[in-house]
């Protein structure tokens, strides 16, 4: 109780009034001020304030809305490429002992409420509802090569098949990452994405080597406009597409 009940002939202070609403008072407490208080128009006032905001806040968050899916994605691309800014920042503060460390946590959070004003814990609740259970596909000894007499790369990264199975529980630790695997550079990347229809100017949401059954691959985890959905596409070094698949809501 915010405030001492000394008798109850009134006047009450609003902390008390606000306690009684509230049902925090003890029951015989209770029983003995409401009647009073129901009986005294000021103290009735105060009451009836407190229902009215009580009701106005209950409305205001019953019209929450969802970010509209076009913001979700260019946030999504906005944070990723905030973190690879981050990286050089973090690697320097860890060599020099004197200097602060980087939170990329805090940085996400700052990047969110500065461009969309949307609290933090949006992009981990994306990727917790689209990453499933682990699906590790055993590694085959085929390593056959793209361009004759060069020998093709050797495969390296998590095992995904075919299908694309197992690379929806790569989504969440793969956002923000950026290792382009047996392509090497950015370059031949967005060659192969602007070969393979994709607009190459968009950022990926993350990039990093897989091993699809035997070959050595680089996965990109692209933004599809959709809250919590992603499409993750693997291409080998010839640009040839080694799978295509779409996790998420639909």
């Amino acid at each position: 109780m915010t405030d001492e009940i000394r008798g109850l002939d009134g006047p009450w202070s609003v902390d008390v009034l606000a306690d009684l609403h509230a049902g925090v008072l003890d029951e015989r407490q209770a029983a003995e001020l409401w009647p009073l208080v129901n009986a005294d128009p000021e103290a009735r006032a105060i009451i009836e304030a407190l229902e009215s905001t009580q009701t106005d806040l209950a409305g205001l968050a019953a019209e929450v809305v969802p970010m509209p899916a076009e913001y979700a994605a260019r946030l999504d691309a906005a944070l990723a490429e905030e973190v690879q800014a981050a990286l050089p920042r973090q690697r320097q503060a860890d060599s020099t002992p004197v200097a602060p460390v980087v939170s990329l946590d805090a940085e996400r959070q700052r990047r969110r409420k500065k461009q969309m004003g949307w609290g933090a814990g949006i992009l981990t609740a994306a990727a917790a509802a689209v990453v499933a259970v682990a699906v590790i596909v055993p590694s085959t000894s085929s390593k056959e090569s793209s361009t004759p007499g060069v020998a093709a790369p050797k495969p390296s990264g998590p095992s995904v098949g075919s299908d694309g199975a197992g690379s929806e529980a790569l989504v969440g630790k793969g956002l923000g990452v950026t290792d382009y695997g047996p392509l090497l550079s950015k370059q031949q990347l967005d060659k192969c994405l602007d070969a393979a229809g994709f607009d190459s100017e968009i950022p990926p949401a993350g990039v990093q080597p897989v091993n699809v059954n035997g070959k050595a691959g680089t996965m990109v985890i692209l933004t599809t406009g959709k809250f919590a959905q992603y499409r993750t596409v693997a291409f080998d070094t010839a640009c040839t597409k080694l799978f295509d698949k779409t996790i998420g809501e639909k």
